[in-house]
């Protein structure tokens, strides 16, 4: 009989192998473009193609690359890494294999933090390889065949192959978000999951305590982090009312189908020996100098979980603002930008985590596309910080930044918009307002405070809404007090 609260106890075990296709102009054995899109088959040539007779020329941007995310993620750089051909044979490769890094990878044993909140976990990463992506396969809806694109094979990857560390798929997602979040910031990855140029294969099993680790399957090419997520839910319950059942789970690589919302399996999960790896006879080992890596480590940035503590710090923001502000590196730039020119840090994260967020938003667009301009910003922070705007104009004036590109200061003095802090001027609002309003003015001075706000949006009404809030606040404040009512005549 099976114990089935033994069995519903089983651990998670998730591993991932992530695959980012790298910004190179050209691909890494050859010179055709690595650019996206196009007509299909017209970035090709006889290199990555495969065709007789061609040689490999490898591309030494990936190598700096490779190295910068090495170095990212705290891994040891192999100084001399050695290329292997990997075998297999799908019509995607054309050359029915893959140059690839088996026995000596260019980056291994690094790590990556993961603070998030209370949640704090250390994720190993045991690689970092170099490979050649393949083609790929489009299925005619009808069923009836497959076209090939080879455009993009030959494109450059890093294969970022991570320990057995993840006990569910938030922390996934958590690491996946970091891992973006370092490879934009080294600027080697535009990360564009829809567009395939970071893919995601889990590989996960199941296990008790302190067991050894359980037979795991491979669910490939995840592009999403939604579909990772259901992935791997899915496929835990799977292999969880396999093992209730008494069975064995069965090694296989599996494919995910988003409308379904389920797995399938493609093939049994090949073994290091199915692949008959053997070294690359065309390419020399990879040699990695001392001069070559220090001038590759002293131009690899400020990384954002080094800017998110030292906003902390420096400028007194939340852990959660400044975790916003420093997901994108241009949107981070921005902040430094906007807190040197006007000298109010808090401000600028206001700014930048309110009202221009909500207009990325609004217009649908990705913070990384972001192009504004900094110094009509600043001006604006600093207009308001000095009181010559109030926040409305503020918003209305940033708003018109963003859409038009419009110099601030003519913007605010065309329209009329700078704050009225002409005293002669409030106190006639203030007169007024209490002049028609002396029921109220009378309410305040019988002790029902509430009133106060409503003469107080009467006088800046009067004012046209540019007034100087804390300058009628004082003047209003002075007027109601001093307010005599007057005497109601009696009744005949």
């Amino acid at each position: 009989m099976i114990d089935y609260r033994i069995k519903n106890s089983l651990e998670t075990v998730i591993g991932l192998e992530v695959h980012a296709e790298l910004n190179t102009k050209s691909k890494i054995f050859c010179s055709c473009s690595t650019a996206f899109g196009g007509e299909s088959n017209s970035k090709t040539c006889p290199v990555c193609t495969g065709q007789p007779g061609s040689l490999p020329m490898f591309n030494d941007k990936v190598a700096e690359h490779a190295v910068k995310l090495g170095l990212a993620l705290s891994c040891s750089i192999n100084p001399y890494s050695k290329f292997d051909r990997k075998n297999y044979f799908y019509p995607d490769l054309p050359k029915a294999y893959q140059i690839s890094q088996l026995y000596s990878p260019i980056c291994s044993e690094g790590k990556l933090e993961l603070d998030a909140g209370d949640f704090k976990k250390i994720i190993g990463i045991r690689e970092i390889h170099i490979e050649e992506d393949a083609g790929k396969l489009i299925h005619d809806t009808s069923g009836s065949r497959t076209l090939i694109d080879y455009n993009r094979a030959g494109v450059p990857l890093l294969e970022i192959v991570t320990q057995p560390d993840f006990g569910n798929a938030e922390e996934v997602i958590i690491f996946l978000e970091r891992l973006i979040e370092t490879m934009l910031y080294l600027d080697i990855c535009d990360c564009k999951m829809q567009e395939g140029s970071l893919r995601v294969d889990v590989n996960l099993s199941l296990k008790e305590s302190g067991a050894e680790l359980g037979t795991r399957t491979e669910t490939k090419n995840l592009n999403s982090f939604k579909a990772i997520s259901h992935a791997i839910n899915y496929e835990a319950e799977r292999q969880r009312e396999i093992l209730n059942k008494g069975l064995m789970v069965e090694q296989e690589t599996r494919r995910w189908d988003e409308e379904k919302n389920c797995s399938f399996p493609m093939r049994s999960k090949e073994n290091v020996q199915d692949y008959r790896y053997f070294p690359e006879p065309d390419l020399n080992p990879l040699v990695i100098s001392d001069e070559w890596l220090n001038e590759i480590k002293s131009a690899i940035p400020e990384l954002a979980q080094e800017k998110r503590n030292r906003y902390i710090a420096e400028y007194g923001l939340s852990p959660i603002i400044a975790g916003k502000i420093c997901s994108r590196r241009n949107i981070a730039e921005l902040f430094e930008e906007l807190s040197k020119k006007s000298g109010e840090a808090r401000e600028a994260a206001n700014l930048i985590n309110g009202i221009l967020m909500e207009l990325i938003n609004n217009k649908n667009m990705d913070p990384f596309k972001l192009k504004i301009d900094s110094e009509k910003l600043s001006t604006l922070i600093t207009m308001l910080a000095k009181g010559k705007i109030n926040r409305s104009v503020y918003k209305e004036t940033i708003t018109a930044v963003f859409n038009e590109n419009i110099d601030p200061e003519l913007y605010i003095k065309d329209r009329g918009l700078f704050i009225v802090s002409d005293n002669d001027a409030v106190n006639k609002a203030v007169d007024k307002v209490i002049k028609n309003n002396a029921e109220a003015a009378k309410d305040f001075k019988e002790g029902k405070e509430k009133v106060f706000s409503y003469l107080m949006g009467e006088t800046i009404k009067n004012l046209g809404g540019k007034s100087d809030p804390a300058l009628v606040k004082k003047i209003l404040l002075e007027k109601l007090n001093n307010f005599i009512p007057c005497r109601r005549e009696a009744n005949a």
